[in-house]
This record gives structure tokens, sequence and C-alpha cells, in this order.
């Protein structure tokens, strides 16, 4: 047991900024093309870091508050935490090939491996929640179990929703990644539910 949380707060912080920046640096137009119908022809390319910049945004607004939460960490949580960081930083690659292959050859498999992404890192998200919750292992003594219920709440779609997502790309590639930006969009105003 270590007690604080800070170190795990500031890599993870780390973390999510570069994952988040590395994201813009997947864009890239031909200069075989006008540069007008170039920048047209990679929407694609816009929506899925939309997409992946609100998901990461989420995730780690979501992380610092539970965050705030918590008391102590010891091993497991360290590890499972950096499981978690390991599909954040994943999440890029996947990112890029929505953008490169959606609306083409291929786009199943990229929006197979995109969602695939999303899947795993809620189920580590929810574990990471989990374990630091079980019996208050590494709650803060203060924190009222009004509040640990409201996370419950917050997190407890977000593994059916994504395996929702991962279902529809067998049938609609285009159709789960806007099912993908939708849940991005309830995600973001559902804060508020930490509150309640």
């Amino acid at each position: 047991m270590e007690p604080g949380t800070g170190r795990m707060e500031a890599f993870s912080d780390g973390v999510f900024a570069i994952a988040a920046t590395l994201l813009v640096l997947e864009f890239s137009v031909s200069k075989k093309d006008e540069l007008g119908d170039a920048l047209l022809h990679i929407w694609p390319s816009y929506l899925a870091y939309i997409t992946s910049f609100v998901t990461i945004g989420i995730i780690w607004m979501n992380h610092h508050y539970t965050v705030s939460l918590i008391a102590r960490t010891d091993r497991t949580m360290l590890f499972i935490n950096n499981l978690l960081l390991l599909t954040v930083a994943f999440l890029p690659f996947p990112t890029k090939l929505v953008g490169d292959y959606l609306r083409d050859n291929g786009e199943q498999t990229a929006v197979l491996a995109y969602a695939g992404t999303l899947v795993v890192m809620a189920i580590l998200h929810q574990a990471w929640w989990q374990y630091a919750r079980r019996n208050r292992r590494l709650i803060a003594d203060e924190t009222p179990d009004s509040a640990l219920r409201a996370v419950d709440r917050a997190y407890r779609p977000g593994v059916p929703m994504y395996a929702a997502v991962f279902a529809v790309a067998f049938f609609s590639p285009l159709g789960a990644v806007l099912l993908t930006f939708a849940i991005a969009a309830f995600y973001l105003p559902s804060a508020a539910l930490f509150d309640r």
C-alpha cells in the first residue's frame, strides 16, 4: 500500500496528453490532388479524430475525478492503471485505420479494430474502478458512499455500449463510428452523474 495517488495521476495525465496529441499527427493529404479536394476527401479522419479525442478527454475527466476519491494505491492498482493506459495510448493506431479505410476496402476490419480497442478500454476502466472501490479498498475515508454509487451509475453503461458498437461494425462500419461519437456525446454531460 502506498499513501496518495499523485504519482499515478501524474503519469496517467502524461499518457492521456500524449495519446490525444498523437491523434492529430495521423492526418496527411496527398500532394497529387488539389489541396481543397484532398482536405474534403479525408473527412473520415476528421470524424475519427473528433470521436477519439472526445473519448480520450472523457476518460481523462472520469479518471481525474475518480482518483480524487481514492486515498492510496497498491501494486495491483498500478498494474491495472497501466493496462488502461496501454489501451489509451494504442487508440491513435485504430483511429488512423478508421481515417484511412472508412468508406474504402477494409473499412469493416478497421472499425472492428477501433471498436475492439474501445471495448477493451471500457472493460479495463471498469476493472480499475471496481478494484479501487471493492470493500472501499483504496477509497478515502471521507468519500461518501453516495459518490461511489454515482460513479457506478456513470460507468455501468460503458461496456455494453461499446460492445454494441462492436456488433454494429459487422453490419455498418460508418454506423459504428457514428454510434461511438454518440456515446462520447452521451458521456460528455454525464459527468454530472458524479454529483448526484
